[in-house]
């Protein structure tokens, strides 16, 4: 980093693409002043940076040891327990401890309250990083339309319009199971609407209605009138609606 492409904030050196990230998209809307990120990052990386900067320097000392063992090994049998002991000798691994207990207070609510799989992957690698997202957000068609949960499997070959049919409708069971209308079924849905900040159900026989709970609508995209997504929560967990009629299977649906 260079002193042209970076700028000191609150006793940090900063570059200006992070800069600029955290001005222009982090903090706009945020509630958060910029001086107070600045200076609370700041008071964070002074208080934690020896810390982390002493835990580095041991993993390096650890390494040179570890290496410098398997140089002197290579090729060699070796008994487990001799290795154990080298290990424990370093630090490496440490003694085991009493038995204890953790709680979950002060625990994020996706780790100690949500159901889910819990999966942690480095983001550089793109393919992890695609499957931890595919585990906690895929497509509901797809999976009634892929798997038994029907009662069967489909046959192979092109789609088949007619188990799609069954599909949406097993769909729209499962959101007056979850996410339930004040009145009716989402099977009587033709379109789906928001109004000052509410969701609105128009049905079949031209009446509008809306959720059950109200706090369950959360988010949409698009404009009010026709949006292209709505975002429905119930028990922390998300519920995405797409709405597209220019999509084959979309197409065939009333709403």
């Amino acid at each position: 980093m260079t002193k042209e492409n970076s700028r000191m904030i609150s006793e940090l050196e900063v570059s200006e693409s992070l800069y600029d990230f955290v001005e222009r998209e982090l903090l706009p809307g945020s509630g958060i002043e910029s001086n107070v990120f600045w200076q609370g990052l700041a008071d964070l990386v002074h208080q934690y940076g020896p810390i982390n900067r002493e835990l580095l320097n041991q993993r390096t000392e650890l390494q040179k040891k570890l290496d410098h063992w398997h140089r002197e090994h290579r090729g060699i049998d070796f008994e487990p327990k001799e290795y154990r002991g080298f290990l424990e000798e370093i630090g490496y691994l440490e003694p085991e401890g009493e038995d204890f207990l953790v709680d979950t207070d002060n625990v994020d609510e996706e780790i100690s309250t949500l159901a889910g799989p819990q999966l942690v992957v480095p983001i550089t690698n793109a393919r992890y990083a695609l499957n931890a997202a595919n585990a906690r957000w895929g497509s509901l068609y797809d999976v009634a339309y892929g798997t038994d949960v029907l009662g069967d499997t489909p046959s192979p070959g092109p789609y088949d319009p007619d188990r799609g049919s069954r599909v949406i409708a097993w769909v729209r069971k499962l959101l007056d199971d979850i996410i339930p209308l004040e009145a009716g079924s989402h099977a009587d849905a033709i379109s789906y609407q928001v109004h000052n900040g509410h969701l609105r159900i128009t049905m079949l026989n031209g009446k509008s209605v809306g959720l059950a709970s109200s706090s369950d609508f959360i988010g949409f995209t698009g404009p009010e009138t026709l949006p292209t997504a709505i975002l429905l929560r119930r028990n922390g967990l998300h519920i995405e609606i797409t709405i597209n009629s220019d999509h084959p299977v979309g197409g065939t649906d009333q709403a």
